[in-house]
């Protein structure tokens, strides 16, 4: 296939033309489209170990429904760091991560379609392979292929720090928007009655919340689709164009020598452990919150809609957990800049373990319940915000030892973890609540089972906060900023005179890339002007005048958006 006349088709041009980032891209692209295409997955996060127990039955497979995540995260791992290749290795016109948002398109259509297609009434081995292979079609192969085209996006979109920085918070916004707002809150309240449909005597009915699963199925297929197919649309790759335009080749360094460096450096196991940890307290605890307030709140289990009555409790449960997090967007940062990365983190996580005692005080009590898992949410908010900016200084002190970056091998192991953990904390889940004889069937779980439950939803992320704690007692990275500053500075000075150029500092340097972005992006504004004056029959001279009163009048009465983006 010729992949620049492929991405040369009209249908394909994204729809962003201007140099600068402006309102629609940032809304679009980063925003409304992701959280679309980020629906599905959230969903899945919250309900689909729901659906395996409660509707498929699965506990009647044994040891199955705890290994098949678990077995599958082998295979999440090896997707991610291939398709973490590929986009390396990839340049097309539409950019090299862009074309694998489009061809996660069918690719998870078919898979979330076909997660919810397995075969009833036959033998359970025939059950087991369906359900193993369109388990890994969705989290090895597909999700991975969206997810690293997606999270590189950011990156790859401009070098103007400001517009950079806002499409990042827009970006982590349109996530939790996903997982919080659209999982834990309205899902809840508005389609937790139809995915688990009960009978009179508020037992499941199987079949009819087999078959509403299956149109649910097709509905998260198309959003998730028409918002991958938005994203695509509304960005742009400004630094691969560049590096395209300028013809430069970079040296490639081998995989197994990033491995290598990575491997050999206890910097960078400190601050995976303790994401990996820290990550897996979260997940077990939303895959676990489902079954919470299904199971252990009277409310709900003297209701005569028990699903309706614990969807709103969950809805009730993500709401007060997810308000802290919006917070935290704002007070994280000072935070940490005053305390120390490490120091937030380890006292926000001490804070979070003492709080989240608060809700053994009584497990049945919604309300108690509700304290400590806010108390939780806001000890956790810098090692939600702050853990990227710890490993991201951990980067650069590998830059600093040995002369290059490798973000790429490292951000493949990220996602690897983001999204292979979802398969643990299912298996995790599945297999205590399988042991403890768990059965949907039942009005009411065992005194066994209900403990189960507490220890997932309430124990098993307090445990990740000691652990997380201890993996970075000794997290001193932070005292090398200013060497690694120093050393990757001369690294760079050391490549420029051996190659015989110039070396201008990098303030200067900076200073000068940002006026040729500026003058370029002007350049670009007067021709679009120029261009829709023509086509609507507008004088330039007056439009111009327009414009420029009006950035008079905001340069005096700066927006919040404006300052969010330095004013450009």
């Amino acid at each position: 296939m010729n992949k620049k006349s492929f991405f040369d088709n009209p249908v394909l041009k994204t729809k962003i033309t201007s140099q600068n980032v402006k309102l629609q891209e940032m809304l679009i692209g980063y925003f409304v489209a992701p959280m679309c295409a980020m629906l599905a997955n959230s969903i899945f996060g919250s309900y689909l170990s729901r659906y395996y127990s409660d509707v498929l039955g699965w506990t009647k497979f044994g040891a199955f429904s705890a290994l098949l995540p678990i077995v599958s995260v082998i295979f999440v791992i090896a997707g991610n760091l291939l398709i973490g290749q590929w986009i390396d290795k990839t340049r097309t016109s539409a950019g090299k991560a862009r074309p694998y948002l489009l061809l996660s398109i069918p690719l998870l259509a078919a898979a979330i379609i076909l997660m919810f297609m397995t075969p009833t009434g036959g033998s359970n081995i025939v059950q087991m392979g369906f359900i193993a292979v369109t388990y890994n079609l969705y989290y090895a192969i597909a999700y991975p292929c969206y997810y690293t085209a997606h999270s590189s996006m950011v990156s790859l979109s401009t070098r103007n720090s400001n517009q950079r920085g806002l499409l990042a918070t827009l970006s982590n916004a349109g996530m939790v928007a996903a997982a919080g707002v659209g999982a834990s809150i309205v899902v809840p309240i508005l389609l937790q009655p139809f995915m688990f449909v009960t009978d009179d005597s508020g037992v499941i009915d199987i079949a009819a919340s087999y078959g509403n699963w299956r149109i649910l199925s097709i509905a998260l297929a198309l959003v998730t689709g028409i918002g991958i197919l938005f994203e695509y649309w509304y960005t742009r790759e400004r630094i691969t164009e560049e590096e395209m335009a300028l013809g430069v080749q970079k040296e490639t360094i081998p995989t197994s020598r990033h491995i290598q460096v990575c491997t050999k450096e206890k910097l960078w196991w400190m601050v995976i452990l303790f994401i990996l940890i820290f990550q897996a307290g979260q997940l077990i605890k939303n895959t676990s919150m489902s079954y919470y307030a299904r199971w252990m709140f009277s409310s709900v289990l003297d209701s005569s809609n028990p699903e309706s009555a614990s969807g709103a409790l969950m809805s009730t449960l993500g709401l007060i957990g997810g308000l802290p997090s919006a917070v935290g967007m704002v007070i994280a940062w000072p935070l940490a800049s005053k305390l120390g990365k490490r120091r937030a983190i380890v006292i926000g996580l001490a804070f979070s373990f003492i709080g989240g005692l608060v809700a053994f005080i009584n497990v049945h009590n919604f309300g108690i319940v509700c304290a400590g898992v806010v108390l939780k949410a806001i000890g956790i908010i810098p090692a939600q915000y702050v853990m990227l900016a710890v490993l991201s200084d951990v980067l650069d002190h590998l830059e600093a030892k040995h002369g290059f970056r490798s973000d790429g091998f490292t951000m493949s192991m990220y996602g690897a973890i983001m999204v292979g953990l979802l398969g643990l904390a299912i298996g995790i889940v599945n297999g205590v609540l399988s042991a403890s004889g768990y059965d949907a069937t039942l009005t009411k779980q065992s005194a066994g089972t209900e403990t189960m439950i507490i220890v997932v939803y309430l124990m098993m992320d307090l445990i990740s906060f000691v652990l997380s704690i201890i993996c970075l007692a000794k997290m001193d990275v932070e005292k090398y900023a200013q060497e690694d500053h120093d050393a990757i500075i001369a690294h760079q000075k050391a490549a420029v005179l051996a190659e015989g150029g110039t070396w201008i500092e990098p303030e200067e340097r900076a200073r000068l890339e940002q006026e040729e972005a500026d003058r370029k992006a002007e350049e670009a504004r007067i021709a679009e002007l120029k261009e829709r004056c023509k086509k609507q029959g507008l004088s330039f001279e007056e439009e111009e005048k327009k414009y420029q009163e009006k950035l008079a009048y905001k340069k005096e009465h700066p927006s919040i958006i404006d300052k969010l983006m330095g004013g450009m």
